[in-house]
């Protein structure tokens, strides 16, 4: 995989599906074994790994036990730029993006982090992002295989 778009900004979908054995994970974990080693250039804020610990428990039945040891295990990763910050001008920035572009407020703060750290892309697994003109949005599931993914959710 090239690091054509990058550098890329991880969301918390994308890490979460990484994690589990969902028949999609394929696309997620690829990206995140490409940031791990380097190849490409990732951006994870810290609490976005949080929110994957949520995701991970809530949603795929993870154990928080299990959850934390495979996120922990995520951290270990050197190559990751590792955002540790959340100043407050990212954080009045995130609430007016958010805001400007009517998604919830932890995607405003990943889109000022995305804007803030000279990000080209955001993964995700949604479209929210597609709302923002500072960076691209890969959105790494196509149409069936987010309706495999609710399907597998039980949704």
């Amino acid at each position: 995989m090239s690091d054509a778009g990058g550098p890329y900004l991880f969301d918390i979908g994308v890490i979460a599906l990484a994690h589990t054995d969902a028949p999609v994970r394929d696309t997620a974990l690829s990206y995140v074994r490409d940031a791990i080693v380097g190849d490409i250039d990732a951006v994870v804020p810290y609490p976005a790994v949080f929110g994957a610990h949520t995701v991970l428990t809530t949603y795929y039945g993870r154990s928080n036990t299990d959850a934390s040891q495979l996120l922990q295990n995520f951290m270990d990763a050197q190559r990751i730029h590792w955002y540790d910050e959340m100043p407050e001008d990212v954080v009045r920035g995130g609430l007016s993006q958010a805001s400007d572009a009517n998604v919830g407020g932890w995607d405003g703060y990943y889109a000022q982090v995305a804007i803030d750290q000279g990000v080209n892309t955001v993964l995700t697994i949604d479209d929210d992002f597609e709302r923002f003109d500072a960076f691209d949005t890969e959105v790494i599931l196509s149409p069936d295989e987010f309706s495999e993914l609710n399907r597998f959710l039980g949704n």
